[in-house]
């Protein structure tokens, strides 16, 4: 065979072999193509998906909740009175290290900070009062336990410098009557400060250790009943500056203004039998009977405070459930639910628009923990349909009913 015909066939064969070399590449690029767009389609799905369970779905939600409006009439005593925008929240029961698994620590910590942190960016309050149990541990925490509590505290509920956070004491704070010790309280109280009043734009705000009103003489009972007196005595002198009185001698009056009552236990009622709402307790607890100094105040002690402080509202904490309930004199008093998703489907909060003579309440409610679960389960769905879709698993819907009308078309 003669050189040029070997040299022909060689180039040939080497072209041949070329082709097939650039065929099986583009098979690879497409396929590597393919599967990058599965990959990016499936990423986009997710990323979407935790944007809006993990941050947008809290502006949803609380961007339509709206300060309450004040009847005109409570401005109309020689010009117009400032009004203070108050939340209340209650029970946000951080988990500890001893009962709190860190899987449900991480998820419950961040719900409540994403809210908070929301809410205080919509609504700007002036002042925030969360009433008790804001440790699920603290009756047990070690020194150690306790600080990184509080650490975790005060990064997930951070605020600027104008908005003020008042807490109250709850029996997960520093335990029930029979476990509380002034180690515990002391501990509670360098924290979060101890102060029994607070006023603001002309309201008084009184707020109680609610578990030292056991009425038996204990040494941190006895202490809260004198400090009850003290604060008594201060909102009667602010009564009677107006009539010319004496008797308080100097020093600072107190705006003339019935306090709001801020306590972590209920006053006393027999049950949540008269509660009603989307977010009081489910129907089958609301009969069970209430134990008093256990689920609610004492008769004695409920009577002693609507006594000698004479408040125009009562807020309270501990049922994790709303109720709102008239006590004698016609005070009402309001049941926070709780702010943790651990205790509620359905958490919420309290906003109070408040003067020195009127107040308005309205509640925000935060997203519906289904409501997320039911778009993560959605959102595992289109992954499902994407990857069958992509591996042609799952006959295009348009063809599917395409054959559909062609069978029918036929019959």
């Amino acid at each position: 065979m003669d050189l040029p015909l070997l040299c022909w066939q060689f180039c040939f064969q080497a072209g041949e072999m070329a082709l097939v070399k650039w065929g099986l590449g583009r098979q690879k690029f497409r396929l590597l193509k393919k599967r990058s767009s599965l990959l990016l389609k499936l990423l986009a799905v997710v990323l979407a998906v935790l944007l809006f369970c993990e941050f947008f779905v809290y502006h949803l939600v609380i961007s339509r909740c709206n300060w309450p409006q004040l009847r005109p009439a409570a401005h109309d005593h020689g010009g117009q009175e400032p009004v203070l925008r108050a939340m209340f929240l209650a029970d946000t029961h951080l988990l500890g290290e001893i009962r709190g698994h860190w899987l449900d620590k991480l998820r419950r910590e961040w719900q409540m900070e994403r809210a908070f942190q929301t809410a205080l960016w919509w609504l700007q309050p002036e002042v925030v009062f969360i009433l008790g149990d804001i440790f699920d541990e603290g009756k047990w925490s070690s020194s150690q336990a306790w600080a990184d509590d509080v650490q975790r505290f005060q990064k997930m509920f951070r605020h600027p410098r104008h908005v003020q956070l008042k807490v109250i004491v709850g029996n997960h704070d520093i335990g029930f009557h029979y476990q509380m010790n002034r180690y515990l309280v002391k501990r509670f109280e360098k924290v979060f400060n101890s102060e029994r009043l607070f006023s603001w734009k002309g309201v008084n705000f009184v707020m109680l250790n609610s578990v030292a009103l056991e009425g038996d003489g204990c040494d941190i009972c006895s202490q809260a009943e004198a400090e009850l007196l003290e604060v008594s005595r201060r909102l009667n002198c602010s009564r009677e500056q107006v009539r010319g009185s004496g008797r308080c001698g100097g020093g600072q009056r107190l705006p003339l203004s019935a306090p709001v009552l801020l306590q972590h236990y209920p006053l006393y009622r027999t049950s949540d039998a008269n509660c009603s709402g989307e977010d009081a307790a489910p129907p089958e607890e609301r009969n069970i009977p209430f134990k008093e100094k256990y689920d609610v105040l004492s008769r004695e002690a409920s009577q002693k405070l609507l006594w000698w402080l004479q408040p125009r509202l009562v807020l309270s904490g501990h049922t994790h459930s709303a109720c709102e309930v008239l006590h004698a004199g016609g005070v009402p008093e309001l049941s926070v639910p709780s702010f943790s998703w651990r205790n509620r489907n359905n958490p919420s909060f309290i906003m109070g628009s408040l003067t020195s003579r009127d107040y308005t309440l309205s509640k925000c409610f935060l997203p519906r923990e289904d409501t997320v679960l039911a778009t993560y389960c959605g959102a595992a769905g289109i992954l499902v349909v994407l990857f069958l879709a992509h591996f042609e698993c799952l006959a295009s819907p348009f063809l599917l009913g395409w054959d559909l009308l062609r069978m029918h078309g036929t019959r």
